[in-house]
């Protein structure tokens, strides 16, 4: 894997007794995590697994900060991130975070490589010349050098993910969260994909957290996290994972 800057130091993410509750003071209140606590360290690639309705998607929006916790405490790089308000918390998923869903989110009228750019142009309103050039990189180590130029109908599943998965690095993120980026593909094509993401990983250092009901790609990941009714059930590094052909 690529060597990791020793400024990093401590966990990327630490979380400690999160819970979360929906329709508070209402008759149907329900609490869907029931005190997790978890820490990733820099440089992971965890597969967070569990069965349907264990939490998982819903911890997955807590980490990526597109819900809040009803308590707890969560720390970001060191920074918690329980008491930041709407505007500094989508600073945070801009310059912290990277996803990568189960269906891809392209744009239908824009090319791979204008899809690629968008997160730029959405942040500072254009796509520099520096920025353009690493979007065509990534689209180059995603497989995708001779496809820049095409939209997404012209595109195979498979493909489309990978468009997604350059969008997702595109600005550099420390952390990408991942919901489930194969469950929409064929075994081939998640094959594929999985194996573009953990190219990804092991070039950049990037770290990352993968929502999964696929074994073969819990299997194939660092470390699997098991979710059962809103509590972590077991936390084990998985043992000689395959190396990336």
């Amino acid at each position: 894997m690529a060597s990791q800057d020793p400024s990093r130091s401590g966990p990327l993410l630490e979380i400690v007794d999160v819970r979360k509750r929906y329709n508070i003071g209402l008759p149907n209140e329900a609490e869907v995590l029931h005190g997790i606590s978890l820490r990733v360290d820099h440089g992971e690639f965890v597969a967070l697994i569990g069965p349907s309705g264990s939490g998982k998607s819903t911890l997955l929006n807590i980490v990526g900060l597109l819900e809040r916790m009803t308590s707890g405490s969560y720390k970001l790089q060191g920074e918690e991130v329980q008491g930041l308000d709407d505007g500094a918390l989508t600073m945070r998923r801009r310059v912290t975070l990277g996803f990568v869903f189960q269906f891809h989110h392209l744009l239908p009228a824009f090319t791979a490589l204008e899809n690629v750019t968008m997160p730029g142009l959405m942040a500072e309103g254009r796509v520099s010349a520096r920025y353009l050039e690493r979007a065509r990189s990534l689209l180059a180590a995603v497989g995708l050098a001779d496809a820049m130029n095409k939209r997404p109908s012209e595109l195979s599943g498979g493909m489309q993910q990978r468009v997604a998965i350059a969008r997702a690095l595109v600005q550099q993120p420390p952390l990408v969260l991942a919901d489930e980026p194969t469950g929409n593909l064929d075994t081939a094509s998640s094959d594929e994909v999985f194996a573009q993401l953990r190219r990804m990983h092991e070039e950049l250092g990037t770290t990352f957290v993968i929502v999964t009901h696929d074994p073969r790609m819990a299997a194939r990941c660092d470390r699997m996290v098991e979710l059962i009714d809103g509590r972590i059930a077991r936390d084990v590094p998985v043992v000689a994972a395959p190396a990336v052909n």
